[in-house]
């Protein structure tokens, strides 16, 4: 997929993403828009989709695991979503997200933070360190930015590795047991009728999807090589971003 290719394409996509979306928008809206390309508005569709996504997965981690918000007896949903999704200010697109490390956590973050809440020797809170390193890591795969122009690139490497990263913590989530045999985290489960909940597999494919689809978008339209990984989704070994 090549240069007319290529934008036949993220024009089909762009139309597909933002249909439904209102043309009245504010001027400061629309002069912002002339300094994007095709590709940086697709980005940022992305990333305000993966924010939402991620947003959903904590809440549904917390009401599956109610028993990691007790680990620390000041937190509350709402405090902790506080701390992962900072406010986002418009004026404030040409600065990195703010990095937040938390003594809890042993200040880490990102593939760190991912690896502690599967540690099985960790006493705190696995769904804030899961989640922080969820975050952590898809900020990095966009260069800690919320908003793209022109002038901005980002490294389809990066995309594509969280996109693996993705899968492996998807698996771990399902299989990671204690010494007792019960799962680290609670997720998929089956109810009383045995159907299975697959809502967090939904989740973490259409996360996954939107990493690679942009992975590759990137990839073609700058004449780069994604080097691509054959890493089994049971490793435990996560990829640098």
């Amino acid at each position: 997929m090549r240069s007319g290719k290529l934008s036949i394409f993220i024009a089909l996509l762009l139309t597909a993403l933002i249909s439904g979306c209102s043309s009245n928008e504010p001027a400061a809206v629309q002069i912002r828009k002339l300094a994007k390309s095709d590709v940086d508005l697709v980005t940022d569709l992305y990333r305000q989709q993966l924010r939402q996504l991620t947003h959903q997965l904590t809440i549904k981690l917390y009401k599956r695991n109610p028993r990691e918000l007790k680990k620390n007896p000041q937190a509350t949903v709402e405090s902790r979503l506080a701390q992962l999704y900072p406010p986002v200010h418009l004026n404030a697109d040409k600065l990195p997200l703010p990095r937040v490390h938390y003594a809890e956590l042993y200040q880490k973050d990102s593939i760190s933070a991912v690896e502690l809440a599967f540690a099985p020797d960790f006493k705190g809170d696995r769904v804030f360190a899961l989640m922080i390193g969820i975050t952590g890591m898809i900020n990095a795969s966009y260069e800690h930015r919320h908003e793209f122009f022109m002038v901005d690139r980002l490294n389809q490497q990066k995309l594509y590795n969280s996109a693996r990263n993705l899968e492996v913590i998807a698996w771990q989530l399902r299989n990671r047991k204690d010494l007792s045999g019960q799962p680290l985290i609670l997720s998929t489960g089956v109810d009383k009728t045995g159907v299975v909940n697959l809502s967090y597999e939904r989740m973490f494919g259409k996360m996954i999807a939107h990493q690679d689809m942009l992975a590759q978008i990137i990839a073609d339209g700058t004449s780069r090589t994604l080097n691509r990984v054959i890493q089994g989704a049971a490793s435990m070994t996560l990829l640098p971003i």
